[in-house]
């Protein structure tokens, strides 16, 4: 499927997966609405995109775990997109203990950001895809959502439900030619991943930010009669 001058809104576009997947966009020509919490990143990142290869970026700060700051966030990107084709789910965070060690408010705020986010900025922008009758939603979940792992409790089950969820809308509204579909990478090299202490083991190896976006780039270029029920992918690192 032919990708210029479609329309595209992503969460946690700063760094990471999303940084990575805004520039695989923006070099197919689609325009883009970035969001993120961090407005410097997304300042430097709508600059060097929009220079280099001629697309039109806007941003917008929120954090997605406030319904009230993503309804303002994704109504003014939006608005100055005119549409919006795909939506690409990414904002994302980790935090990895035990759960007798885990604060309830830290697990709580996982399930908030990596489930919650996703929901709200879905239900914003859903009603937009049904009416054109067209879309994309892919949801950045997890091999951590598919099994579980020691000290993994909030973030599995934060990944679990994300999974749940797409499929139960991927079975809504696909009559509707709306595309939403789940990616479930293994450990990325990315901020996260590094800040949560994660192993990452031999970085040559590892997977990176760019290789995630490549695979949402090739799912987007389906034929819209195709639907993923949802994609793994493992880093070739073994420790």
């Amino acid at each position: 499927m032919e990708l210029t001058n479609k329309t595209a809104i992503i969460t946690g576009a700063g760094k990471g997966i999303g940084k990575a997947t805004a520039e695989a966009l923006a070099a197919e020509g689609v325009q883009l609405g970035l969001l993120a919490r961090t407005a410097s990143d997304l300042e430097q990142l709508q600059q060097d995109l929009s220079s280099r290869y001629g697309v039109k970026v806007f941003t917008a700060t929120a954090d997605v775990a406030n319904s009230t700051e993503v309804r303002a966030a994704v109504s003014s990107l939006a608005s100055s997109l005119g549409r919006v084709d795909i939506l690409i789910n990414n904002a994302g965070t980790g935090a990895f203990a035990k759960m007798v060690d885990m604060d309830p408010e830290q697990w709580e705020q996982i399930i908030r950001v990596n489930l919650m986010g996703a929901y709200y900025v879905t239900h914003e922008l859903l009603p937009g895809m049904l009416e054109q009758q067209s879309g994309d939603i892919v949801n950045i979940a997890s091999t951590a959502g598919e099994r579980g792992f020691a000290t993994g409790s909030a973030y599995c089950a934060s990944k679990f439900a994300l999974l749940g969820m797409t499929e139960a809308l991927m079975q809504e509204v696909r009559k509707s030619n709306i595309r939403v579909t789940a990616l479930t990478p293994s450990t990325v090299n990315t901020p996260l991943a590094v800040n949560a202490g994660l192993p990452i083991g031999d970085e040559d190896r590892m997977m990176q930010a760019e290789d995630v976006a490549q695979l949402v780039l090739a799912g987007l270029k389906l034929p819209s009669r195709v639907v993923l029920k949802s994609a793994g992918i493992w880093t070739n690192n073994p420790q």
